[in-house]
């Protein structure tokens, strides 16, 4: 079989992306306080990107002979970010606080998986996962600056 180890770290992503939407879901449906009219609205463009990088890395997946986690036991067992109950006493910082984290978390898996790619030589997979982490650390550093902090990306 070849890109054993790309193909999962690919099927991690299935199950961490998915978690990722039902979390920035989790945000825009719990959020209120300061902000709220131009923040809820932004959760639906994270969401949306969060969707679009779920349907590229699973379609590259099933390009490389691979079969995407599909159902709801699948993604709870195999994601790495938390689940946690929606819970209307968070602030916005809190819940941005929560989205860093997680997005802190895939950076971390699609770096895993630019080494990973380069080590089985899939440059087209590593392409897209290099594109994905660029795009997650200009996420992390907008909500950052939402909370009046540095990006430390490198945190």
């Amino acid at each position: 079989m070849q890109y054993t180890q790309t193909k999962a770290i690919l099927n991690q992503l299935v199950a961490d992306l998915s978690q990722m939407a039902m979390v920035i879901h989790q945000t825009h449906w719990y959020m209120r306080g300061p902000n709220f009219l131009k923040l809820h609205p932004l959760m639906d463009d994270y969401m949306d990107e969060i969707n679009d990088q779920l349907d590229v890395i699973s379609e590259r997946l099933i390009t490389l002979d691979g079969s995407p986690y599909s159902t709801l036991t699948e993604m709870a067992t195999h994601t790495g970010i938390a689940d946690e109950p929606g819970d209307w006493n968070l602030t916005i910082t809190e819940r941005f606080e929560r989205l860093i984290s997680a997005y802190r978390y895939l950076a971390d898996v699609y770096q895993q998986g630019i080494t990973v790619a380069d080590t089985e030589n899939d440059l087209s997979t590593q392409d897209l996962f290099i594109g994905f982490k660029r795009d997650l650390e200009k996420r992390i550093w907008m909500l950052r600056a939402e909370l009046n902090q540095a990006p430390d990306i490198d945190d």
